[in-house]
C-alpha cells in the first residue's frame, strides 16, 4: 500500500500547476510535512516529564539534561523534596527553559550563569556568583517556594567545529535562540551582502511574508561572521526569500545557482544546520545529508534520504541549499517529514522533504542584488571651508560651509545651478571648534545622513548625530567614540570600508598601509572590529590618499590624487584575500 501511495503522490506532483510548491509525501499515518524550521522546543519533553518528572520547554541545545552521575562540572539543581536535576553546558553560551518547583540551591561550574525564578508569581533574574559551588535560591534563602524557570550560561569555551564542506552555508537565528518564539534556519551566501533562504524561516505562512525589515531581530552567522538581517525580498510563488545583511561578508566565496533543472533520481546533498538523530540547537556546525531527488515539478523538488540509515532532512534545515555534483544550488529546502530526527515522534517515520527550485531564478536573484543600497557613509569634501555630504538623507550630496567661527551652514542639493538649484537650510550647527581641519562630516549611524564628527587635539573622536541640526530637530551627543590612535589629522579618514552605510575610522600608516577600525557603534556603543591592513597602499604620502565610492557598490574605494587621479576599487581588501581592483587613471590633471 505504501508503494502504491507513493506513486499516486508522484503522479499528482508531476501534473501540478506551475508555481505550486511540492509537498513532501505523506501517508495516512503522517500529516502533511511541516516547515523544516527549528522552533527550539526541547526534544522529547513529554517523555522526559513522564519518565523523570522534569518539565523542559525550550533551549538552544547547549544546556541539556543529563544523568547527575554522568560527569563532573555539571549545573546541578536541588529542589524539594530531596531531588537533584543536572544539566551539562557546552559551548560559549547556552540556554534552557523549564519548570522545576521547589528549587532551593543551584551549583554551577566556572562559567557565568543566570537563573530566572518565580516566587509568588513574580519572576526574578538571579546572578549565580558562587562558581564551582552551591548558590542558595528560593526556599533555601528563607523565601517562599520558588520555581526555576530557566538557566542561561555564558563565558564558556567555544566548540571547535570541523571545516564545512560548503563554506557559503550559514545559520539564521530569528529572535534569541532557544527562547520562546525564536526560530532557527539555514541560509546560503549568494552575494557578499545577500543570503538565500526559505520564507518559512520568518513566518508560518511563507506566501504572506512581506518585503522590508524582519518582524523580529534576525541574524546570519557564517563562521566568525555575524551580521544582522535588515531587509527581506520574498517571492510570492515559492517558499523563498533573499535577505540583505547589515555587514557584508567578503572573505567567503558566494555559492552559485544551478542553471539547469535537477532530474528525478539525481543524487544531491543538503547542507544544513538542522537536527540530527542525536544533536540539536546552535552548538553544531553544518552537516551534509545525502539525498535522492524523487520528483521534479515546475517549481520544486521532492527529496528523500538515500537509505534507511542515512541522514534525513530535519528541523533547522529550512532554507538549506540542495546542491548538485558541481556544488551549485538546485533548490532550497522548505518542508520535511523529519523521521529519525531528534525529537520527532516515533510514529512519524517518513524522511521525505520538499524544496523549491532556484535553477530558473537567476534573473530574480540578480535583480534583487541590484537593489542593494548604494550609499557609502564616507566623509566628503576634505578639511577646508567647503564640504559636500548628504545632509538630509535623500542620497544626494549637499553643500556645507564651515565658517571661521566654526558654525556650519547647509545648502540642500535640489539639482544645482540650472537644474533645480539649492535650498538654503540655514545654520545647522554653531560648532564646537574653530579649527575646521578637526571637523568632519560622515554618516556615523547608518541612517543616510551626515553626522558631525570632531577630532580632539589628543586624537580622540567625538560624534554628534544629525537629527536635523539646530532649529530642525537638533543633535544627539553620541559622546566619545574613540580614544584615537594618532593625533596627526592628515592620517585620519572616515570612510565606509565594509559597506554597511556607517563610516569607519581609518588610519593611513607611515608605511602607506591602511588600518580600518570597523564601526560597530564605537567606544561605549558596541565598539569596533579591527582590520589591521586593508591595503598595503600605493604611496607613503598620506596627503594623496582619499576614499570615495566610485563604483556604486556601497564600499569606499581607494583614490590616489597627485594631480591626476588613480583609483583602486574595493574587492574585499588585502586582509580578506579580496584585494583591490586597479582601475588605473580615471582623471587627468585639472
Amino acid at each position: 500500500m505504501r508503494r502504491a501511495h507513493k506513486y499516486t503522490w508522484l503522479l499528482t506532483a508531476l501534473i501540478a500547476a506551475p508555481g505550486a510548491v511540492v509537498a513532501a509525501p505523506a501517508t495516512a499515518a503522517e500529516p502533511e510535512a511541516p516547515l523544516a524550521v527549528e522552533g527550539f522546543a526541547y526534544p522529547d519533553a513529554a517523555k522526559i516529564l513522564t519518565d523523570q518528572g522534569v518539565t523542559l520547554k525550550t533551549g538552544d541545545g547547549n544546556v541539556t539534561l543529563v544523568d547527575c552521575a554522568s560527569a563532573t562540572g555539571l549545573l546541578r539543581v536541588r529542589s524539594t523534596p530531596q531531588r537533584e536535576t543536572c544539566f551539562k553546558a557546552t559551548g560559549a553560551t547556552g540556554y534552557v527553559s523549564m519548570e522545576v518547583a521547589g528549587a532551593y540551591a543551584i551549583m554551577i561550574d566556572n562559567r557565568t550563569v543566570k537563573a530566572t525564578l518565580s516566587t509568588d508569581g513574580t519572576s526574578t533574574s538571579v546572578d549565580l556568583t558562587h562558581k564551582n559551588g552551591w548558590n542558595e535560591v528560593g526556599t533555601g534563602n528563607n523565601q517562599s517556594e520558588a520555581v526555576l524557570l530557566d538557566l542561561a550560561a555564558t563565558d564558556g569555551t567555544p566548540v571547535t567545529l570541523p571545516a564545512p564542506e560548503f563554506p557559503a552555508v550559514g545559520s539564521i537565528a530569528i529572535g534569541q535562540a532557544g527562547r520562546a518564539g525564536s526560530r532557527g534556519c539555514t541560509a546560503t551566501l549568494v552575494d557578499p551582502k545577500w543570503v538565500l533562504t526559505s520564507a518559512g524561516c520568518f513566518t508560518d505562512t511563507p506566501a504572506t511574508l512581506t518585503a522590508g525589515a524582519p518582524a523580529a531581530k534576525s541574524t546570519f552567522t557564517l563562521g566568525s561572521h555575524v551580521s544582522e538581517i535588515v531587509r527581506l525580498a520574498p517571492r510570492t510563488d515559492r517558499d523563498l526569500v533573499m535577505a540583505f545583511l547589515s555587514t557584508p561578508i567578503y572573505d567567503v566565496a558566494p555559492a552559485k545557482l544551478a542553471t539547469t533543472a535537477a532530474t528525478s533520481g539525481a543524487a544531491v546533498k543538503v547542507a544544513g544546520f538542522g537536527r540530527t538523530a542525536t544533536t540539536w540547537g546552535t552548538g553544531h556546525g553544518p552537516r551534509t545529508a545525502d539525498q535522492n531527488v524523487t520528483a521534479v515539478t515546475a517549481s520544486g523538488l521532492a527529496l528523500d534520504a538515500v537509505s534507511s540509515t542515512s541522514a534525513p532532512v530535519c528541523a533547522g534545515d529550512a532554507g538549506a541549499p540542495v546542491l548538485n555534483a558541481a556544488g551549485d544550488i538546485d533548490a532550497v529546502v522548505s518542508r520535511a517529514q523529519q523521521g529519525r530526527c531528534l525529537g520527532t515522534p516515533a510514529t512519524r517515520t517518513g524522511t521525505g522533504a520538499s524544496a523549491d527550485r532556484v535553477d530558473d531564478l537567476g534573473a530574480w536573484v540578480t535583480s534583487t542584488i541590484a537593489t542593494s543600497p548604494k550609499r557609502a557613509g564616507s566623509e566628503s569634501g576634505g578639511t577646508g571651508r567647503v564640504r559636500y555630504a548628504d545632509w538630509d538623507g535623500d542620497g544626494r550630496a549637499d553643500l556645507l560651509t564651515v565658517a571661521d567661527s566654526g558654525a556650519v551652514h547647509v545648502y540642500l542639493n535640489r539639482g544645482g545651478d540650472g537644474n533645480g538649484g539649492w535650498q538654503d537650510g540655514g545654520q545647522v550647527a554653531s560648532g564646537v571648534t574653530k579649527d575646521m581641519s578637526r571637523v568632519r562630516f560622515a554618516d556615523w549611524d547608518g541612517d543616510g545622513k551626515a553626522d558631525y564628527i570632531v577630532i580632539q587635539l589628543s586624537g580622540a573622536v567625538g560624534v554628534f548625530l544629525n537629527r536635523g541640526g539646530d532649529g530642525h530637530g537638533g543633535w544627539q551627543d553620541w559622546g566619545q567614540v574613540a580614544s584615537g590612535v594618532t593625533s596627526d589629522l592628515t592620517r585620519i579618514r572616515f570612510a565606509d570600508i565594509d559597506g554597511d552605510g556607517k563610516a569607519d575610522y581609518d588610519i593611513v600608516n607611515t608605511d602607506g598601509s591602511v588600518t580600518a577600525y570597523i564601526n560597530k557603534g564605537g567606544d561605549g556603543h558596541d565598539g569596533w572590529s579591527i582590520r589591521s591592513k586593508i591595503t598595503n597602499g600605493a604611496t607613503t604620502n598620506q596627503n594623496l590618499v582619499h576614499f570615495a565610492d566610485l563604483t556604486g557598490e556601497g564600499n569606499a574605494d581607494y583614490l590616489l590624487i597627485d594631480g591626476t587621479t588613480r583609483a583602486y576599487a574595493y574587492n574585499g581588501g588585502d586582509d580578506l584575500g579580496g584585494a583591490w581592483i586597479n582601475l588605473g587613471q580615471i582623471a587627468g590633471a585639472l
